[in-house]
Order: C-alpha cells, then sequence, then structure tokens
C-alpha cells in the first residue's frame, strides 16, 4: 500500500477506480482506517465504496492515529485531519475533489470545506456521528483513559495496547494512540516515557475541543452557513449517530439535498444509486 509523509506523519492511503476524484474521510471514530468501507455496518452491508470507483476515482486513506498511518501526541483537532487530507490531495496533483465523510468522517469532510473550500467539489455526509449521547460516550472515554494513566502510568498502558488488538472505543484504557503505539515501536517508547501530567493536559484538551457539542462535532455553524458546496446528507438512526445530527447539517448547509429514508431502507440498491445520482448531477454543474 502506498504512503506519503503529511506534516511529518506517515498517511497510508489507496487509489481505486477511475473518473472525477472522491476524496474518502473514513468512519471509525479512532480507528478511522480506509478498511472501514469495506467492513463497518451500513458501508459493508450497501457496497457504497465499489459502486462509485466503477465511475469516479476513490481516495481512502488511514486517518492520522489509524491503522497503518502514523502519528504524534498533541492536542489534535479536526482541522489536523482535514489538513492530512489537503495534504494527501496535494501529494496525488489533485487540485479539486468530492468528499465523501462517513460517520465521524462527516466531521472531517465539513472541517475540510470550510478550511478550504476552493478544493471542495460537493459533499456526501453519509450517517454523520453525533447527538447528546455520542457527546457523553466520547467524554466518558477520555476520562476512563484519563483515569488508567492516573493509576497505572503511560508504560502501562502501553502494555495493555500490545497484549490486545482494542481500540479506544472498545477498550478507553489504551486511548487514542493505540494503533500507533501498535505498529511503531519508536513512538510506543517515546509514548512510554511522556511526562505523564503534561500528557494528561494534552489529552483534556482534546476531548473538551473535540467533543464540545450535542450536535455534530467540528466547524461551528456560524462557518458552514456562508459555504456554497453542494452537499449530499443522508442520516444515521442510533445512539452515536443520532437523526437530529443530520439534520443539523442539513440546516447548516443551505442548499443541501436530506435523503429522508431510514436506515433499514439504505440498502445495495437504494443507496450507491442515490450517493452516484447526487454525485452525478454535481459533476455538471
Amino acid at each position: 500500500m502506498p504512503s506519503t509523509t503529511i506534516d511529518g506523519i506517515t498517511t497510508h492511503y489507496e487509489v481505486t477506480g477511475t473518473g472525477p476524484p472522491v476524496l474518502l474521510c473514513s468512519p471509525g471514530g479512532f480507528n478511522a482506517t480506509l478498511d472501514n468501507w469495506s467492513t463497518h455496518g451500513v458501508y459493508r452491508r450497501t457496497g457504497l465504496v465499489p459502486r462509485l470507483a466503477e465511475r469516479y476515482t476513490c481516495i481512502a486513506f488511514d486517518r492520522r492515529e489509524s491503522g497503518r498511518s502514523g502519528g504524534r501526541v498533541e492536542r489534535v483537532s479536526w482541522v489536523h485531519y482535514a489538513r492530512q487530507g489537503k495534504g494527501l490531495l496535494e501529494h496525488l496533483g489533485v487540485d479539486r475533489a468530492f468528499l465523501l465523510g462517513g460517520c465521524v468522517g462527516c466531521s472531517v469532510a465539513t472541517t475540510f470545506a470550510v478550511s478550504y473550500p476552493d478544493a471542495v467539489a460537493g459533499l456526501v455526509l453519509y450517517s454523520p456521528a453525533g447527538g447528546a449521547r455520542y457527546r457523553l460516550a466520547q467524554h466518558a472515554r477520555f476520562a476512563r483513559h484519563a483515569a488508567f494513566v492516573a493509576e497505572h502510568g503511560l508504560a502501562e498502558v502501553v502494555d495493555r495496547v500490545r497484549q490486545s488488538v482494542a481500540g479506544f472505543s472498545e477498550d478507553p484504557c489504551v486511548g487514542p494512540w493505540a494503533p500507533v503505539i501498535r505498529t511503531d515501536p519508536g513512538f510506543a517508547a517515546s509514548y512510554a516515557a511522556l511526562d505523564p501530567d503534561r500528557y494528561q493536559v494534552v489529552l483534556a484538551g482534546l476531548g473538551a475541543t473535540m467533543f464540545d457539542r450535542d450536535s455534530v462535532p467540528g466547524p461551528e455553524p456560524v462557518d458552514l452557513l456562508p459555504l456554497d458546496v453542494p452537499a449530499l446528507i443522508v442520516p444515521g438512526q442510533d445512539a452515536s449517530h443520532a437523526t437530529s445530527a443530520a439534520w443539523f447539517l442539513h440546516e447548516c448547509l443551505g442548499g443541501s439535498e436530506y435523503w429522508d429514508v431510514p436506515v433499514a431502507e439504505q440498502t445495495e440498491v437504494t443507496a450507491p444509486a442515490r450517493v452516484l445520482s447526487f454525485l452525478d448531477c454535481a459533476v455538471t454543474r
């Protein structure tokens, strides 16, 4: 699998298909890997990306701190993730692309659109993560990790990561940097040697910044409202993907299309067809 270095961090990516470019902002919380498009929930069930690749160039990547990409202990924000996506497009010589965000990838895609509007041909925001329960769950994960570090130290975090395959969502004790600890021995060693008090400050800032509202994490409404890009929004319907989150984006993105279809009716027949219809129309605008 090819890789490049963006902002000093290794990024693994994959390009499939031919046609207008679509940057895929992966689902999967703090393990947002490109593989999730074929293994996770509605994306696996609908076969969305393989269908898109029949007519579009799909650019997928492991988000930093996920999968085979690298990472760095810092107060990560949605802007960092958007910068990674923009850097990947620049590496590939792509000036303008559609963005497909899945789950928490919707927060990355909207942040990208606010930061680099001229580079965005359109947005597909599929099952955006958000809602009150989602915010509370994220804060609880950070609190559990912080408590584990306070009691056992960072070296014990490294040991716990190496003894399992669980990610931050499944076992909050391993923390948001678990994938990098597993894949990079040098990072693991430097992580274990960090000052624990300074680490706790970074951790607290990261959680408070990224999950600061009960709607959709990412850009402020005042940043979304002026955006003038075609957008299709597809709702989710569970504790992590509240339907209210999708409606919030629809209200903030003027002229956006809202596919008001229950998740059960988002099938391998209906979902790819609806997304392709939107993209095909947007290409001609």
